[in-house]
């Protein structure tokens, strides 16, 4: 199967001004992911979807391609990653032959492994599902989660399982924000991509990290300090 990698990396972050080429541990952040999907094997082309000639420059330096400029409409604050996506993948297609798989990668998953990439190309293929997204499990079961009331007081969420033995509930997922495989069908009808019609791929929580604000990103630099992803070997 034909499969393309999408960056998507506009330029207008506010909680983190330039994140997506900002340095993190001596390389521009979104270098991180273009040498793993570069590295993966997986694409016939690696293209980022910016608006913003500065880091179209920064890509293509790094062997990413910058095909064409992403329309300043889906660059602002609201619009969701599917559609730039399937706008990606649109405008990638015309005049060749659409590709069967695409890859969302975010420029902000320096964690992010060609194994792991290779490991979602596997599932998606081998489920016949729309999609294949990284997912990792949370540190403290949510069915104990505690609610803060307006007197200062708490309260159980799920009171039921006040005396529930922790490993008697069943885990919780959350996404990782790093990948979405998906077909091109799927990205082009906007199809919903956490339902029945997706797969999970499983990551170890040490190598997940949200970076949105400048704290998650002290915490990113933290763990990457510590040699978690030197190897790029997926531990």
């Amino acid at each position: 199967m034909t499969a393309l990698a999408v960056i998507p990396a506009r330029g207008g972050s506010k909680r983190i001004p330039r994140k997506n080429i900002k340095p993190f541990h001596g390389r521009p952040m979104i270098a991180w992911s273009i040498d793993a999907a570069l590295a993966s094997g997986c694409f016939a082309d690696v293209i980022v979807s910016t608006e913003d000639d500065e880091i179209a420059a920064v890509a293509e330096s790094l062997g990413a391609s910058v095909p064409f400029r992403r329309p300043v409409a889906l660059a602002d604050d609201h619009t969701g990653t599917a559609e730039v996506i399937a706008d990606a993948c649109a405008r990638w297609a015309e005049g060749r032959e659409p590709p069967e798989l695409v890859c969302c990668l975010y420029a902000t998953a320096p964690f992010v492994t060609p194994d792991d990439l290779r490991r979602g190309r596997d599932r998606i293929e081998a489920r016949g599902a729309d999609y294949a997204f990284s997912v990792t499990d949370f540190p403290y079961p949510i069915q104990r989660a505690l609610r803060l009331t307006p007197d200062g007081g708490v309260a159980m969420m799920y009171p039921e399982h006040e005396t529930t033995r922790s490993q008697d509930l069943e885990p919780a997922w959350h996404d990782a924000g790093q990948f979405y495989w998906g077909r091109f069908a799927a990205w082009q009808g906007l199809r919903p991509i956490f339902g029945p019609a997706s797969v999970a791929v499983p990551l170890p929580r040490h190598r997940v990290q949200d970076i949105d604000t400048p704290e998650d990103w002290a915490i990113a630099e933290r763990l990457f300090a510590l040699g978690v992803d030197r190897t790029r070997g997926g531990v």
